[in-house]
C-alpha cells in the first residue's frame, strides 16, 4: 500500500511539474516580421533579428521584441527607423503580452496543432492597445510548442503616435506615401524548461 502511495505521489508531482512547466522563446527558430508599403504598391518585408520571451506557468504569454534590432536589409534605413520611427532610445522595446492557458497546452497531443484567437495586448512608443490576434498553437515536441500567426495582424501607426515618424521617413526618403497601417506576421518557437 505505501509503494501504491508513493507512485501515486510520484505521478502527481511528475504532472503538476509539467503543468507548471515555463516555456522559454527561441530567438534563432522565431520571427516577427512586417511589411511596409510605400508609393501606393509598393511593399517591401522587414524582421527583428533580436527577441525575448516566456510563457510562464499560468498560461501567460510574453514577448519582447528589440527595436534596434530592426532589420530592413538596408543599414542607412534600419538608422532611421531606430531613430525616426520607433524612437528606440526613449522606447527601446515593443511588449505583446496575452494568455494562451496551460489546458489548451496540456492537452494538444504531439504534431497536434490547436486554432487560438488570442486577446493580447501590444505596448509599443509608450502607449498600450488590446488586439485580438489570431493564432496557431503547435506541440511539436514534449519541449518544443510553436505559436504562429494565422493571418497579419494589422498595427496602425496612428494607434501608438508614429505618425509623425512615419510623415519623417516619408519625407527624408522623398516618397508621395508610406501606408500608416502595416501587416504583422510571425512565428514564435517556446523551448520548455527543465
Amino acid at each position: 500500500m505505501k509503494k501504491f502511495i508513493s507512485l501515486i505521489s510520484f505521478l502527481l508531482l511528475f504532472v503538476s511539474s509539467s503543468t507548471l512547466a515555463t516555456w522559454q522563446l527561441d530567438n534563432e527558430q522565431s520571427l516577427v516580421s512586417f511589411v511596409s508599403i510605400k508609393k501606393s504598391d509598393v511593399a517591401e518585408s522587414h524582421h527583428f533579428d533580436s527577441l525575448k520571451g516566456i510563457i510562464k506557468s499560468n498560461g501567460e504569454a510574453q514577448v519582447s521584441i528589440s527595436l534596434a534590432s530592426v532589420n530592413t536589409g538596408i543599414s542607412i534605413r534600419n538608422e532611421r527607423m531606430q531613430g525616426m520611427l520607433f524612437e528606440s532610445e526613449l522606447f527601446p522595446k515593443a511588449i505583446i503580452t496575452a494568455n494562451i492557458g496551460t489546458k489548451l497546452i496540456e492537452k494538444l497531443a504531439l504534431g497536434e496543432s490547436s486554432e487560438l484567437m488570442l486577446q493580447g495586448r501590444l505596448e509599443l512608443h509608450g502607449m498600450k492597445k488590446s488586439l485580438q490576434i489570431p493564432t496557431y498553437v503547435t506541440k511539436v515536441s514534449n519541449t518544443k510548442l510553436m505559436v504562429t500567426s494565422i493571418k497579419p495582424v494589422i498595427i496602425n501607426a496612428k494607434d501608438f503616435g508614429l505618425e509623425e515618424g512615419v510623415k519623417e521617413l516619408q519625407k527624408i526618403a522623398s516618397l508621395p506615401s508610406i501606408s500608416n497601417a502595416v501587416p504583422v506576421n510571425f512565428v514564435l518557437t517556446f523551448i520548455r524548461e527543465g
